[in-house]
């Protein structure tokens, strides 16, 4: 009797840490949010949104305001439309601006939001204009090889052996 009384307390252990683990691994990989705060969405539409994935950061001055709800594509006038959830107690004013920027050199992409001056803050359904899109890497270094080869010259002399 106390043998299975021990198995079972060892097999309920084992059980919390494994639960344990995978809530640390989606709550990690920014797969989970336990976020009991109510909220407003806002939208906000981009040419490009390269890496950035639903439940991003949004961050202003580098403090998580809200997430990254939904990610669709509208075929009518060719761009991404992104829902934004932000938290209440954040209010920001209507001409706020939207870039998509990323942490570090390759990290993870994140939506940074930029106050304006207006006195009016955004509230539930808004959608904001002033957005900037995603630098993309590959095109970046596209645009500086083909400018290389337009000028005729080899980057940072690296054909001038002798």
């Amino acid at each position: 009797m106390q043998r299975s009384k021990n198995d079972l307390w060892v097999g309920l252990f084992v059980m919390l840490g494994l639960v344990a683990l995978v809530f640390l691994a989606l709550k990690s990989a920014n797969l989970l949010s336990l976020n009991f705060q109510s909220g407003y969405r806002i939208t906000a539409r981009f040419d490009n949104i390269g890496g950035l994935k639903p439940q991003a950061a949004v961050r202003s001055a580098g403090v998580l305001v809200g997430r990254v709800e939904s990610i669709a594509f509208d075929d009518k006038i060719f761009q991404a439309r992104v829902t934004l959830s932000m938290d209440d107690r954040y209010a920001f004013p209507k001409d706020s601006s939207l870039k998509i920027l990323t942490s570090g050199l390759l990290g993870e992409q994140y939506i940074g939001i930029e106050a304006g001056a207006e006195e009016k803050t955004l509230v539930e359904g808004d959608s904001v204009t002033a957005t900037q899109s995603a630098i993309v890497l590959e095109n970046l270094i596209g645009q500086f090889l083909y400018r290389q080869a337009e000028s005729g010259s080899t980057p940072s002399g690296a054909g001038n052996k002798k």
